[in-house]
């Protein structure tokens, strides 16, 4: 018997497949199989940075563009002058045009970078300031106002959700000022799709409706799932706040710590959703993960691979190191380079000294919060190692020549605490 070729896999099943996929528009498919689309998303720059949950839609533009649509990334310089009330259960406090405009520009800059070390080529970036800014008023309401009832309006969740509690006009007329860039992005460039988070439809459905109702165009949308942990918390959100892409907000040491973190359970399905990895090699890890879950080697791939997207390799290869390093206990500290050391006393408790010797009872002070006495037991119980070395009663003192390169201690205090210091006087080999 002949055999049946198996068929070819579509965009939206390897969306789907990497659970990228949540709500749709009927007749996306074929929509999206009749040739290449313009597809949108756009991104709120209340913030001067995206957070980590912002990149399940910069991913789902990332497979779209490598399957060869042309995708755009929107900037709300425009709307985040008003506010998306979608999420939330209080006003926004407005922002001034110009901290707008400057988050604005820091967005597109990251957005740029994550794309081209995605290889997703040709990504047209935009902002709705563009065009919403210098919209009179009156046109607005007569040419996209008039198509929109309020009772469809009060149907949204994003407005279903806030009534209760009050919900100004100006936030209320948020889905109106989305769906015109809907309208407006056809129109410059041919868009006829728009993406986001799902709880975004809403909004996106509205654009579809503005594309039906004032250009006679058929138009799309889909979203991606808002993720949660397999424990029920909020993904993205530490004890310290949001996880964000910008290095100086996020260094990128805790950013790769955040993934090398994650619950087993979710590994392998953050591995779908946040790298580009192929299903053999996401399988294989995963199987490797589930035979030795304590090598954490599912978490380390996550981390390595979405920490080099969005910070760059030789930030991940640091921040990998580093890492290692804290936990290793017979790592060695000659071994360590001075951005690794540098990384480490960034993000460890630290001291630094000046002079030709480490002064230990006053490392264990400042960097470890030991009183003198306290250090003093301590040395007594060789509980305290200096590159590699464990201290005896008496070594109150460590010579420069002890130090990596005359200039670094990597200090460990018992199982687990760990501590870097600094020798600036020392004349460095």
């Amino acid at each position: 018997m002949p055999q049946t070729a198996t068929p070819k896999l579509t965009v939206l099943d390897e969306l789907a497949w990497r659970g990228l996929l949540h709500q749709q528009t009927e007749g996306l498919a074929p929509h999206l199989a009749a040739g290449a689309r313009a597809v949108y998303c756009g991104y709120d720059p209340t913030a001067p940075s995206l957070h980590i949950g912002n990149l399940i839609p910069v991913m789902l533009l990332v497979h779209l563009a490598k399957a060869g649509h042309r995708v755009v990334a929107l900037v709300g310089g425009g709307t985040a002058l008003i506010g998306d009330p979608s999420g939330r259960s209080s006003e926004r406090p407005l922002l001034d045009v110009a901290a707008i405009d400057a988050q604005a520009a820091k967005i597109h800059a990251q957005l740029e970078r994550v794309f081209a070390a995605a290889g997703a080529g040709g990504v047209t970036l935009a902002n709705n300031a563009d065009w919403l800014r210098s919209t009179a008023l009156i046109e607005f309401l007569r040419d996209t106002g008039k198509h929109f009832s309020i009772n469809y309006m009060l149907a949204k969740d994003s407005v279903q959700s806030r009534l209760e509690g009050g919900i100004s006009y100006t936030e209320f007329s948020y889905m109106l000022l989305q769906a015109f860039d809907f309208l407006e992005l056809n129109r410059r460039l041919g868009v006829t799709i728009q993406v986001g988070g799902s709880d975004q439809w809403g909004n996106l459905t509205a654009g579809v409706e503005l594309l039906r109702r004032s250009a006679s165009v058929e138009g799309h949308a889909f979203t991606a799932p808002l993720i949660t942990t397999s424990s029920g918390k909020k993904f993205g959100k530490t004890e310290e706040g949001a996880v964000w892409l910008d290095g100086g907000m996020t260094s990128p040491y805790k950013f790769f710590q955040f993934w090398v973190n994650t619950e087993d359970a979710d590994a392998e399905r953050y591995l779908r959703m946040f790298t580009l990895r192929s299903r053999d090699d996401i399988t294989a890890i995963g199987a490797a993960h589930a035979a030795a879950p304590h090598e954490r080697g599912a978490q380390r791939a996550l981390a390595r691979d979405v920490t080099t997207l969005v910070h760059g390799a030789e930030a991940a290869r640091v921040a990998e190191e580093a890492s290692r390093i804290v936990f290793d206990k017979k790592a060695e500290a000659a071994a360590i380079t001075d951005a690794v050391f540098e990384t480490l006393a960034a993000e460890l408790p630290s001291a630094r000294f000046d002079g030709a010797e480490l002064p230990v009872l006053d490392l264990l002070e400042q960097a470890l919060g030991q009183s003198r006495s306290a250090g003093r037991k301590l040395l007594q119980q060789g509980a305290v190692t200096v590159n590699g070395v464990k201290l005896g009663a008496d070594a109150l003192t460590v010579p420069a020549s002890a130090a990596v390169r005359g200039r670094w201690f990597l200090v460990r205090k018992g199982g687990r605490d760990v501590a870097i210091a600094e020798l600036r006087g020392a004349t460095r080999a």
